[in-house]
């Protein structure tokens, strides 16, 4: 017991924080906590829900109107997702900022964590079986069939046959259900390599000279999340359904799929990289290679001194990139948004490019 105390005390009570640390340095904390907030409403609705493709639609709908404030758990659990996304998107920025890559085994679990919510969402989405979520599942696990020799395996085992199906049901839910454990022991992990180094702050460092204790001036800081939790909370009330699609008031059709299918708004901009490139391969590759590039700034050693301003440039412009590729991404297939999606595409790993270079090559320059 006193080893526990000691561990929790050496994370969130004496922990050495720099005193530059801002407001931009509570995304983690939030994070944290809607994690934990997701974690409770989904069990809760996974007491109600029905995982088999005849009633799950129709189980949904119990939740909603028979459930003793299903509704309430619901509506949190779905706009919780997006609340997730963007702090996780404005933590990721947070790092891109502040060079918070050199930090290699924070920067790659952070990464893993992204790409298992990523996939965690995608799931989640599909188990409301309902006409826009059942043809994305169709779409998205049909994108690995590209893979050479085990493609076709992989997709007929993923659909448990020949199509999605209830059975493809089944498995997303026991792995939407069962991956949220496995994502806190690699956000465990994530602090430790944190807490191992120190964070980066404002001043590019994360040196003793600044240091000062978690508690009490960070407790206080990070309570300031409970602002963006009452804006929250208030938006779920007054409009719950502003971020969902028309479809998924519909009962999944196998038989006729939408006139348009668009994902949900934080996977606009790599659903834009896919539908740039006429060749399927290279769309697969490319949707996966936005994501995985970041993956690159692990293997460079870098701890001297940071072209900043320059850094600064190119992550606004690949903030404004990711921005115009989401509007995108819910265009229609046609001129002049297919050849905008190839030019901002392009733009977009280009970019991505220039900050690996800038990170690798400002060592020789300050050399």
């Amino acid at each position: 017991m006193k080893g526990l105390f000691s561990f929790v005390n050496s994370i969130v009570i004496s922990l050495p924080s720099s005193k530059s640390l801002t407001l931009n340095w509570s995304y983690g904390s939030m994070l944290g906590m809607v994690l934990s907030f997701q974690i409770l409403t989904g069990t809760f609705l996974a007491f109600y829900y029905t995982n088999d493709g005849s009633s799950a639609f129709s189980s949904v709908q119990y939740i909603m109107y028979e459930v003793n404030f299903g509704w309430v758990f619901r509506i949190f659990h779905f706009n919780g997702a997006s609340l997730f996304f963007i702090f996780l998107y404005l933590h990721v920025f947070k790092g891109l900022f502040f060079f918070s890559y050199r930090l290699k085994k924070v920067w790659f679990s952070g990464l893993v964590m992204l790409l298992l919510l990523m996939a965690e969402a995608f799931m989640g989405y599909v188990l409301v079986w309902a006409q826009m979520s059942f043809w994305a599942s169709v779409v998205i696990t049909s994108l690995l069939s590209v893979i050479p020799v085990w493609g076709p395996s992989i997709v007929a085992w993923i659909w448990s046959g020949f199509t999605v199906s209830s059975a493809t049901l089944k498995f997303f839910f026991v792995v939407h259900f069962l991956l949220p454990w496995g994502l806190l022991v690699v956000v465990l992990a994530h602090l430790l390599f944190l807490h191992e180094t120190g964070s980066t702050s404002k001043l590019y460092c994360h040196g003793d000279y600044d240091k000062i204790c978690f508690f009490p001036e960070f407790w206080v800081k990070d309570a300031l999340n409970l602002v963006v939790w009452f804006v929250f909370v208030l938006l779920c009330f007054l409009g719950p359904f502003y971020l969902g699609d028309p479809e998924m008031f519909t009962e999944s059709d196998p038989m006729v799929s939408p006139a348009h299918i668009v994902p949900e708004w934080y996977f606009l901009y790599a659903y834009a990289i896919l539908r740039a490139i006429p060749n399927k391969v290279l769309g697969v590759v490319a949707m996966f290679g936005s994501l995985l590039l970041f993956f690159l700034f692990v293997f460079v050693d870098n701890y001297t001194a940071m072209l900043s301003k320059l850094n600064k440039v190119f992550v606004f412009l690949l903030l404004f990139t990711l921005v115009m590729l989401s509007w995108l991404g819910q265009c229609l297939v046609e001129e002049p948004f297919v050849t905008l999606s190839m030019v901002f595409s392009a733009v977009y790993f280009v970019t991505v490019l220039i900050l690996f270079f800038i990170f690798w090559g400002s060592k020789f320059i300050f050399k």
